[in-house]
C-alpha cells in the first residue's frame, strides 16, 4: 500500500480556480455576447494569473430564461457561444497553458424546453412521464404542498396538458428532475461522460443539494425569525421563512454523487458542488465532500454572504468546518456569478481588498477567484430597464438582481466597449470599471491584478499554504492566526482585518519570515510581529 508521504497530491486538493462568466468575458462575434472564441482569445490572462484550472458557466443549447441554467440540451453549445468545434479549441488551449477545465453541470433541472420535459408533459403514460417531479393538486385545487420557489412564489406551476402541477425550485420555465428514477440518474451520467470523453477535467455542480426531493412531498416545516439568513435568498424573500427539510438536501443525494464519482474517477477529474443551505451548509459540505466516494470538492455561503469577514466570524466558520467536516475539502471563494462582488458587498478599501485575497490563500481548502475581482471591480449600478436578471427584476428595488456583478469585463481602457466586443453589449460596461481595465493595470506596478499574481505564487510554493493542515485557530481582537503544516514545511499566519495596529505574539520556536512581496510583517526586537492596518504575517519554523 502506498503511503500519504508518497502519494502524489492529487490536482484539485488546494487547487486555485478562475470562474468565467461566458456571456461576460469575451465577445469574439461582435453580437455584444461573450462566446467560446472569445474566451480561448483570453485564457492567457487567465493563466498569468497563476491559477490551476478555469470553471466556465453554462455554454449548453438554452432558451435563456435564467442565462443557460435552463439547460435544453445538454450536448450542444448555444449558437450564441458557438459551437462543439470551439468548445473542443477552448479545452486544446487551456491545456496548453496549463489549466485544467470544469463545466458548469446543471443537473437539478433542465429548461421547460428540452426535449424530455416536451414528452413527459404530453400526457401521464408516455415513457418520459416520470422524468419530472409530477403531483395532483389538494382537492381544493392548490398546489401539493407548501414548497417556496428561490425565485419566488410557490415551487409548483399548473400545467394543463396532464392536470398536474410540476416542481421547480427556481423559475417555472425550470421543472426538477425526478432523481428517483433511475433512468433519469443513468442520462445524467450519460451527459457526464460525454463531457469527460471531450476532455473536461471536472464540473461544477449546480445546487447539488438540490438534487432529491422527499417522495412523499412532506411540508416544510417553518423557520422562526430569528434563524433565517439571507446567504441564499434576499431577506425580503419568504423564501427564508421555511426550514427546507423536504424540497433539499435529501439522504438520496450521496448515492447519485457517488455513482457520478465512480464515472469520473478513472480519468482523475474533480466535482465542485454548490451547496445552497443558510443553515447547514457547512455540514452538507462535509457531508457531500467526506469518505473519498462522493465530490472531492464544495463550497458553501459563509463567504458569500453579506456577513463581514472580521477574525472572529472567520474563526468561528473554519472551527465549525473543522467540526463538521474533518475529513472534507471546501473550495473558498468571496465573490461569484450569483452574488454582489465582495469589494461592494462588504465595502473594502483597496488595503482591505488586498488583505481579503491575502487571506483567502491562507486558507486550508481550494479557492475560486471570479472574474474581475483580480482587478479590483466593484458591483456595477444599473438602472431598472438595463436588468436582464429574472430575480433581480422579481424583487426590484429591495433586491436587484445578479447583473451587477455579470457586466462584461474591461480588457482596454481605451477601447470600444472596453475591448470585451466590437457591437452593443447585452448588459451595459460601468464607465467606473474602464480605469480598472486589463491593461490599465499591466501598466500600474500598484494595481491590485499584481497584488494577485504574487499571492497566488506565494501559495503556490509553499506547500503547506496549499494542501496541508491548519491548527491553532485564533481570533484576538481584529488578528486571525493559526498554523499550517504539510509538505515538510511549517507555517505560521497572521492577519490583521481591521483599520488599527495590532501585535501578534508568536508560539514558541525559531520562526523566519517570509512573504515581503506581499507586504508580509516580520518579527521586531521585541520578538512581536507589529501588524499594520490589513497586513498579513508569514513566518516559517526555522
Amino acid at each position: 500500500m502506498t503511503s500519504s508521504a508518497t502519494t502524489p497530491r492529487p490536482w484539485w486538493r488546494g487547487c486555485t480556480i478562475y470562474q468565467i462568466y461566458p456571456r461576460s468575458f469575451q465577445d469574439a462575434s461582435g453580437d455584444g455576447v461573450g462566446d467560446l472564441l472569445g474566451i480561448v482569445h483570453r485564457l492567457p490572462h487567465v493563466a498569468a494569473l497563476g491559477v490551476d484550472a478555469v470553471w466556465v458557466s453554462p455554454f449548453f443549447a438554452s432558451p435563456m430564461k435564467d442565462f443557460g441554467y435552463d439547460v435544453a440540451d445538454y450536448r450542444h453549445v448555444d449558437p450564441i457561444f458557438g459551437t462543439l468545434a470551439d468548445f473542443d479549441a477552448l479545452v486544446a488551449t487551456a491545456h496548453a497553458l496549463g489549466l485544467r477545465v470544469l463545466i458548469d453541470l446543471v443537473l437539478s433541472h433542465t429548461s421547460d424546453r428540452h426535449p424530455w420535459f416536451r414528452e413527459s408533459r404530453a400526457n401521464r403514460a408516455n415513457p418520459r412521464a416520470d422524468w419530472y417531479v409530477w403531483a395532483d393538486p389538494r382537492p381544493d385545487g392548490t398546489p401539493p404542498n407548501n414548497w417556496l420557489a428561490v425565485f419566488g412564489g410557490p415551487a409548483w406551476q399548473w400545467d394543463s396538458r396532464r392536470c398536474q402541477y410540476y416542481l421547480h425550485n427556481f423559475l417555472a420555465a425550470q421543472p426538477d428532475l425526478n432523481f428517483h428514477n433511475p433512468e433519469v440518474q443513468a442520462a445524467l451520467l450519460d451527459v457526464a461522460r460525454f463531457w469527460l470523453d471531450r476532455g473536461v477535467d471536472g464540473f461544477r455542480l449546480d445546487t447539488i443539494n438540490f438534487y432529491v426531493h422527499d417522495r412523499a412531498l412532506r411540508d416544510n416545516p417553518p423557520l422562526p425569525p430569528e434563524l433565517r439568513s439571507d446567504r441564499i435568498a434576499p431577506a425580503v424573500n419568504p423564501y427564508n421563512h421555511q426550514r427546507h427539510l423536504y424540497d433539499r438536501n435529501r439522504p438520496e443525494t450521496l448515492d447519485f454523487l457517488r455513482r457520478l464519482r465512480a464515472v469520473m474517477e478513472p480519468s482523475g477529474a474533480a466535482m465542485l458542488g454548490e451547496v445552497g443551505d443558510a443553515q447547514h451548509g457547512l455540514e452538507i459540505l462535509g457531508e457531500y465532500t467526506s469518505g473519498g466516494d462522493k465530490a472531492q470538492m464544495c463550497y458553501a455561503f459563509e463567504f458569500l454572504s453579506p456577513a463581514p469577514l472580521t477574525a472572529a466570524y472567520v474563526a468561528r466558520t473554519l472551527s465549525a468546518l473543522a467540526a463538521a467536516a474533518p475529513d472534507g475539502w471546501a473550495c473558498w471563494a468571496f465573490s461569484n456569478h450569483d452574488v454582489m462582488r465582495h469589494l461592494t458587498r462588504w465595502g473594502l478599501t483597496d488595503a482591505a481588498a488586498r488583505a481579503h485575497v491575502t487571506l483567502l490563500a491562507m486558507l486550508r481548502g481550494s479557492l475560486c477567484l471570479y472574474q474581475g475581482e483580480e482587478l479590483g471591480l466593484g458591483e456595477a449600478e444599473l438602472a431598472f430597464e438595463d436588468l436582464r436578471d429574472p430575480y433581480g427584476i422579481e424583487f426590484w428595488p429591495m433586491f436587484r438582481g445578479r447583473d451587477g456583478c455579470r457586466t462584461p469585463m474591461v480588457w482596454q481602457a481605451g477601447a470600444l466597449n472596453a475591448g470585451f466586443s466590437a457591437g452593443p453589449t447585452w448588459l451595459p460596461i460601468p464607465r467606473e470599471h474602464l480605469r480598472h481595465a486589463v491593461d490599465a493595470a499591466e501598466a500600474d506596478p500598484a494595481a491590485i491584478l499584481h497584488h494577485y499574481r504574487r499571492v497566488l505564487a506565494f501559495r503556490r510554493v509553499h506547500p503547506a499554504l496549499v494542501a496541508g493542515d491548519m491548527d491553532g485557530l485564533a481570533a484576538a481582537r481584529d488578528v486571525l492566526s493559526f498554523l499550517r503544516e504539510g509538505g515538510g514545511e511549517r507555517l505560521f499566519c497572521a492577519i490583521n482585518l481591521g483599520e488599527e495596529a495590532a501585535v501578534v505574539t508568536l508560539p514558541p520556536g525559531r520562526w523566519e519570515a517570509v512573504g515581503a512581496e506581499i507586504n508580509g510583517g516580520a518579527p521586531g526586537p521585541d520578538g512581536a510581529v507589529h501588524l499594520g492596518p490589513w497586513q498579513p504575517c508569514f513566518l516559517v519554523a526555522a
